[in-house]
């Protein structure tokens, strides 16, 4: 069960949810890939064959490690507030509710924009800011925000 379903008040709704981008697997593709490469050019020797082994197990590391923080990052858009939880057995959370939020900025590069993820600031109306990086769907989680 998903922690914002545990935390919803009477009568809240939910809107969105969404987590870390799945681009963050790429990195341990590519690094797959070398491993591919290395095995594919020196697979006759016991060197190469070591070679292609620690680079497949490094890629596994940020396959593992990106798979985690999808598991792991939870940020929710409910008709009442917007909640980001991090972490699974240590857990913490952050919310604000929406009467104070101010604006909602989003940062995207090429690459963002071309495989849907961005950067999301928060910006508190007391000056303060929640800042959470890598999300799916950066706009839609900024046209939820703001809707009213």
């Amino acid at each position: 069960m998903r922690y914002v379903n545990e935390v919803l008040q009477p009568g809240e709704t939910i809107r969105q949810v969404t987590t870390r981008s799945w681009v963050r697997y790429l990195r341990g593709v590519a690094i797959w890939i070398v491993a591919a490469l290395i095995w594919g050019w020196f697979a006759s020797s016991w060197l190469g064959q070591i070679a292609a082994a620690a680079t497949f197990v490094i890629g596994c590391y940020f396959i593992v490690q990106a798979w985690w923080q999808r598991f792991t990052i939870e940020v929710a858009v409910t008709d009442r507030r917007v909640i980001y939880k991090t972490g699974f057995i240590s857990r913490n959370t952050r919310e604000m509710h929406m009467d104070k939020i101010a604006s909602v900025d989003v940062k995207q590069g090429i690459f963002g924009r071309l495989m849907n993820f961005g950067d999301i600031t928060i910006n508190g109306t007391g000056g303060n800011k929640e800042e959470i990086p890598g999300i799916d769907r950066p706009l839609e989680f900024r046209s939820h925000v703001t809707a009213d």
